[in-house]
C-alpha cells in the first residue's frame, strides 16, 4: 500500500496553515500584551477600588467611558499630578496624568476577534482541503490525513469557543434618517441656520 503523493502534500499543506494560524493568533496576543504593558507601566491596578496607582502612590479615578473603542479613561487629579516631583518625567499634560483599561480583555476585544477570525480562516482553509483530498482519494493512504484533520478539529474548537463566549457588543441600531436633517445636526452656520431669525 503505497501514499498516495496528493495525500501527503495535503497533508503537509494543513499543517503549514494550522501552524501559521497558531503563530498569528500567539502574535496579535503577544503584541497586545506588550501594548498594555507599555501604556501602563509604572502604574497598578486596583481592582477593588477600580482605580490605578502611579509610583508615587497618587490615584487615577475612571472619568470616561469610551463607547467607541470599549476602553476606560482613568485620570490622576490636575492639583496632585501638577505639584509632583516626578512630573517631568511622567506627563506634559496640565490636566493630569491618564491611563486606559480596555473593558473587553483579549480575545474579547475587538481586535482580539478580528485576529481570531483569520486564524479561524486558516483553520476552515486547512479543514477544506484535508476534506477534499479525502475525498478525491478513498483509499487507505488517505488516512495520513487523520493527524492533521485531528489538529485542526482541535485547533477549531479552541479558537471558535472564544467566539461562543463571548457577547458581540454590537451598537444598538439606530434608524435612519436618509437626507432628512434632522434637529441635532443642525447648526448656526450651516446652510438651515436659524430658520426663525
Amino acid at each position: 500500500m503505497a501514499l498516495h503523493p496528493e495525500a501527503l502534500i495535503v497533508g503537509g499543506y494543513a499543517v503549514i496553515l494550522l501552524v501559521v494560524a497558531a503563530a498569528l493568533d500567539w502574535l496579535a496576543q503577544h503584541s497586545q500584551q506588550r501594548s498594555e504593558r507599555f501604556r501602563t507601566a509604572g502604574f497598578s491596578y486596583l481592582p477593588q477600588h477600580d482605580a490605578w496607582t502611579c509610583s508615587e502612590d497618587a490615584m487615577l479615578w475612571p472619568m470616561e467611558y469610551d463607547e467607541l473603542h470599549h476602553l476606560v479613561r482613568y485620570r490622576a487629579k490636575a492639583s496632585v499630578c501638577n505639584s509632583c516631583l516626578v512630573k517631568p518625567s511622567c506627563t506634559s499634560s496640565a490636566n493630569g496624568r491618564e491611563v486606559t483599561r480596555a473593558v473587553a480583555p483579549w480575545p474579547h476585544s475587538e481586535a482580539g476577534r478580528f485576529h481570531r477570525g483569520i486564524s479561524m480562516v486558516l483553520v476552515g482553509c486547512a479543514a477544506v482541503l484535508q476534506l477534499v483530498a479525502a475525498a478525491r482519494h478513498l483509499e487507505p493512504s488517505t488516512l495520513v490525513l487523520g493527524l492533521p484533520m485531528l489538529f485542526t478539529i482541535w485547533l477549531g474548537i479552541r479558537y471558535s469557543a472564544h467566539f461562543r463566549a463571548a457577547p458581540a457588543n454590537f451598537p444598538e441600531p439606530t434608524p435612519a434618517t436618509g437626507l432628512r436633517v434632522t434637529q441635532t445636526s443642525r447648526t448656526r452656520w450651516g446652510s438651515d441656520a436659524w430658520e426663525g431669525k
